[in-house]
């Protein structure tokens, strides 16, 4: 009995140590963030720093907003120098436009049978949690704070003029649990 229990707890503290030397970061920012150029080279700058110089290899979005959109574009296009990085998206349940796989033959797949341009979001992983998805009009808040629970970096778009909204709140909650705030 006692060498089984110290083999379970040899591999509960490797699993441990693994969870904690694998790094994330989440993105918060505006749905209607415009989509310049310059921000998406602060944004490439920012995640390209975060894997090479701090170990970050999991990046983690929601969705609906249009900073959101500009950050999986860049890290898809890091992803192709960075093959080890993973996307991970967090959905709420009415949340569905995303795949697990290959993206772009998708795109190519719709754009054949409707003749318009998309863009597929593309993701290793996806999350779904029924307290998320159980919060009703506060869903994307419950959401928003799981990802930076779970996060050891957030990228935020914070644009101070704007009193209220999604990403006030992710900001204050980050700061207050001692989330790394990168502000752009």
């Amino acid at each position: 009995m006692e060498k089984k229990k110290k083999a379970f707890m040899f591999l509960v503290g490797s699993f441990c140590f693994l969870r904690r030397i694998m790094k994330a970061c989440s993105f918060f920012g505006h749905r209607d963030t415009p989509q310049t150029e310059e921000l998406k080279q602060k944004v490439r700058e920012t995640v390209e720093r975060l894997i090479v110089e701090e170990g970050v290899d999991t990046f983690l979005f929601g969705s609906r907003s249009k900073f959101d959109e500009l950050c999986h574009i860049v890290v898809t296009e890091l992803k192709e120098k960075y093959p080890h990085i993973q996307r991970i998206a967090y959905l709420c349940k009415h949340e569905s436009g995303c795949l697990v796989g290959k993206g772009r033959d998708e795109e190519r797949r719709i754009k054949e049978l409707t003749g318009r341009d998309v863009y597929v979001r593309e993701f290793e992983d996806i999350k779904k949690s029924d307290r998320v998805n159980s919060a009703g009009r506060a869903a994307y808040v419950e959401r928003n704070y799981w990802m930076i629970n779970d996060s050891d970096y957030s990228i935020i778009f914070l644009r101070l003029e704007k009193q209220n909204g999604g990403t006030k709140v992710a900001y204050h909650y980050a700061k207050r649990v001692n989330v790394r705030i990168l502000l752009l």
